[in-house]
């Protein structure tokens, strides 16, 4: 029978590994939103956008570096010729990732 650090072991085990994976979730929703965003200022055609956030998606989860979702949503707007800086992704990362926790926590009430 375990004792009480052992219970307590694996009560923080626990909680470390939901973290881990609401964590996950809400970066990949952040990621979802950015990339329909982003999709919309590269000027995607509505029937493409669903395929374009899903390859911001991807990015996070396969991509190398530092930040791989902004250095792709980077190199597409320089490549489309959007002229947005550095700063405005990263204040629309965060905008997403308040938003994808929101979600998060009212689903998490439902």
């Amino acid at each position: 029978m375990p004792g009480i650090f052992e219970e307590r072991e694996m009560g923080f085990e626990s909680k470390w590994a939901h973290d881990e994976e609401m964590h996950f979730r809400m970066l990949a929703r952040r990621n979802e939103l950015l990339g329909r965003w982003a999709a919309i200022e590269l000027g995607i055609p509505e029937s493409a956008v669903d395929e374009y956030a899903q390859a911001v998606v991807q990015a996070g989860l396969t991509g190398k570096g530092s930040d791989p979702v902004l250095q792709k949503i980077r190199s597409d707007f320089d490549g489309g010729k959007v002229a947005h800086s550095n700063k405005l992704i990263h204040d629309k990362m965060q905008e997403f990732f308040n938003l994808a926790s929101q979600e998060q926590i009212k689903n998490a009430q439902n």
